[in-house]
């Protein structure tokens, strides 16, 4: 018997796919798919939400010091003029970020094996690329989904039956998080 469904796929073909699937699931919380594509997704999904569950609270804060460029109020870089050369002006700030432990970062870099990056766009810019933004599916993970799920082990998702496709009768189902 085998360790996972084939989909009717190359192996690359069905890694894209499933890479494709989870990273849907995760960023949006339920697709619609086919019952085998669900179980095979759903395996997938859960063992990266554990990840991320286990790995929740193992970081450090720590202080930083940055140049950050000087803005003005439109957003550019303030420039200044030395040796009549223009030169942007920078400014020092202490900064607290999360340093993560090699354990998590090990969990981190796994998770980004799997997800394909996920550009949002706002609803008044549809079809522009002014204003999109890049989710950090990882620190969602992270931050939002991992304490959702953290007193529950395991079970993160649900299939639920929604009857057969029409074309070729193929069982659809929603594959939402639980």
């Amino acid at each position: 018997m085998a360790k996972y469904r084939k989909l009717g796929r190359t192996s690359a073909q069905r890694k894209a796919l499933l890479r494709n699937q989870v990273t849907a699931l995760l960023n949006n919380g339920k697709i619609v798919t086919t019952e085998a594509k669900a179980k095979e997704v759903r395996k997938i999904a859960e063992g990266l939400i554990a990840l991320a569950v286990k790995e929740k609270d193992n970081f450090e804060m720590v202080k930083v010091t940055a140049k950050v460029a000087v803005k003005d109020k439109d957003g550019k870089r303030v420039k200044e003029v030395v040796d009549g050369k223009k030169v942007t002006k920078y400014e020092t700030v202490e900064k607290e970020i999360k340093k993560d432990m090699p354990s998590r970062l090990h969990a981190r870099r796994q998770m980004l094996k799997v997800f394909n990056p996920v550009v949002e766009v706002p609803k008044e810019a549809a079809g522009k690329k002014r204003n999109t933004k890049e989710v950090d599916l990882v620190a969602k993970m992270f931050d939002e989904v991992a304490p959702k799920y953290a007193n529950r082990n395991g079970g993160y998702t649900r299939i639920v039956k929604i009857g057969q496709r029409k074309g070729d009768a193929a069982m659809e189902v929603i594959l939402e998080l639980v």
